[in-house]
């Protein structure tokens, strides 16, 4: 790795904000006691029973941060992985997998990531049990986890007790700020980034010393080393340090690191115990969304789509596309867009746009031919026949080239959106093959529910958080 930063910054007043809130923050003896025993003897469970099964497991380890008391104690999952041969087919690891999950959990239910595994409870904690391949080179894994025995490895052998405190507080302020997980609804930062982050600045000060100044994308890796096929977006560059062809950052978000580099500064400037004080953002009722609107003089319309039934991560990635194809087609209609946001409910989906206006120009310019073209002609037959709604021309603009206004017939935000779904390209599971099922309101007629809230709050409650903090 490439060097440490600049100096963590002196000062008495984080270190008593630190000092309070890490002890706030750490497991008693006790309770990191019990989750030792838990964790030993989940393990011996599993192994028993693959031993009555004739099961061809390889190796059962908890690993994570139960394993390595980096965890924090109200989100404490047990994660175990149970690993078996690399030439094991597929189905017959989903098969062992799952079995052995259910002998030895109460409670099992299946849940689906990357792949099918278990989520149950043991010894009074929940426990998630995920089937992977004992792989010997973590830069060739065979299914998503098959890394996670070498992560394992590799922090709990450089970690110290005042780096796990300094990983729970890391955990904590990330939290705070909305973007601690790696799931694709929250695109923020994983557990394990987090503890690579401290573990190479040292501390949450010296990482928020060294973020403050960093401009997107950030590159924490030696030139000419970054991971193949980096996507154009990339917020954050971090070779996993057991496979360097892997991004470790790849789910962060640019909005999401350029919010923890704004927060840096603002918390080494005024360091406080609410920087790690969860903010849920209020409910912004449809009431409160129809005033804001009435001062901006703009207008909303909403979408509701069915929601398929999909995993989060799964679901997320294509709800943020439908979001972005909603909003650039309105665009392109001629509405000036003033934003857009879209939230996920029980049975729906909600894409929000914003727009200055409700209603566009009845006018709609028409590009034509230069002078000189063969289909100069059957332009101008077909824009000066008796029946044709033009508005103004054929002319010929400035540029030298020909054009027409024509008259539109849906000017209406809501219809245009109407008219332009069957275009959309809304993510794979999202469009219906029923296109009534779709509903169009402007805000006033959609019905009210949390998940308009939820989206009416992104689309009209933007403020960095920690400004209106007491």
């Amino acid at each position: 790795m490439t060097e440490r930063g600049p100096p963590i910054p002196a000062d008495a007043a984080a270190d008593a904000v630190e000092r309070r809130v890490s002890e706030r923050l750490a497991p008693a003896p006790e309770f990191l006691a019990r989750v030792a025993e838990v964790r030993a003897e989940l393990v011996t469970r599993v192994e028993a029973e693959a031993r009555a099964r004739s099961s061809p497991l390889v190796r059962a380890l908890v690993a994570g941060s139960a394993a390595r008391g980096t965890f924090l104690a109200d989100r404490l999952d047990v994660d175990l992985f149970l690993l078996f041969p690399p030439d094991l087919p597929r189905d017959r690891l989903r098969e062992e997998g799952l079995a052995l999950g259910r002998a030895v959990l109460s409670s099992p239910e299946t849940r689906y990531a990357e792949h099918p595994y278990l989520r149950g409870e043991f010894g009074g904690f929940r426990v998630d049990a995920v089937p992977g391949f004992a792989v010997s080179d973590p830069s060739r894994p065979l299914s998503p986890v098959d890394r996670t025995p070498f992560h394992q490895e590799y922090l709990a052998t450089r970690e110290t007790p005042d780096l796990v405190a300094q990983v729970r507080l890391a955990k904590q302020f990330f939290r705070a700020l909305g973007v601690y997980g790696s799931e694709a609804r929250t695109e923020g930062f994983s557990g394990y980034l987090t503890e690579l982050l401290v573990l190479r600045f040292g501390s949450l000060r010296g990482l928020l010393a060294a973020a403050r100044s960093w401009r997107l994308p950030v590159r924490l890796v030696e030139p000419g080393r970054e991971p193949p096929r980096l996507p154009a977006d990339v917020a954050l560059i971090l070779a996993d340090p057991v496979d360097p062809h892997r991004n470790v950052a790849s789910a962060l978000s640019r909005r999401n690191l350029a919010l923890v580099i704004l927060a840096a500064s603002a918390y080494l400037g005024n360091p406080a115990e609410r920087w790690f004080e969860p903010r849920p953002r209020p409910p912004f009722p449809r009431a409160r969304a129809l005033a804001r609107l009435e001062e901006r003089a703009s207008h909303v319309a909403v979408v509701a789509l069915p929601r398929p039934d999909l995993v989060d991560d799964t679901l997320f990635p294509q709800v943020r596309k439908a979001e972005r194809a909603v909003a650039e087609e309105v665009a392109r209609a001629d509405f000036e867009v003033l934003g857009s946001a879209s939230a996920v409910a029980s049975d729906r989906v909600l894409v929000l746009v914003e727009v200055a206006h409700a209603r566009r120009s009845a006018v709609r310019s028409q590009d034509g031919p230069p002078p000189g073209l063969d289909r100069v002609g059957h332009f101008l037959g077909k824009w000066t026949g008796p029946d044709a709604p033009v508005l103004q021309g054929p002319y010929v603009r400035p540029d030298g080239n020909l054009a027409v206004e024509t008259r539109r017939t849906d000017r209406e935000l809501e219809a245009v959106v109407r008219s332009i779904l069957p275009r959309l390209a809304l993510g794979k599971d999202l469009t219906p093959p029923d296109l009534a099922r779709v509903e169009v309101h402007a805000l006033a007629g959609a019905p009210e529910s949390p998940a308009l809230e939820e989206a009416l709050g992104e689309l009209l409650g933007k403020r960095l958080p920690w400004l209106d903090g007491p």
